[in-house]
């Protein structure tokens, strides 16, 4: 039992510190673009890429909706 829990800890510890990608694999963003955050709702997701700005996307056909540059 003693060796279940190390092992099970053991486990976590590595699945946690992994590093997770930011966007999922589907996601192809333009080239050159560097994404920096990813949020989703219903029927969009949105990308803030390193050159400031923010990319809105169609979740149904993955088509480019909306870009929004930051100030």
């Amino acid at each position: 039992m003693i060796c279940g829990v190390i092992v099970v800890i053991g486990l976590l510890v590595t699945r946690l510190n992994a590093d997770a990608p930011i966007l999922p694999e589907a996601i192809a963003l333009p080239e050159g673009v560097t994404a920096q955050a990813f949020t989703q709702g219903q029927d969009w997701y949105a990308i803030v890429t390193s050159d400031n700005k923010i990319l809105i996307y169609n979740r149904l056909t993955g088509a480019l909706s909306q870009t929004i540059t930051l100030k």
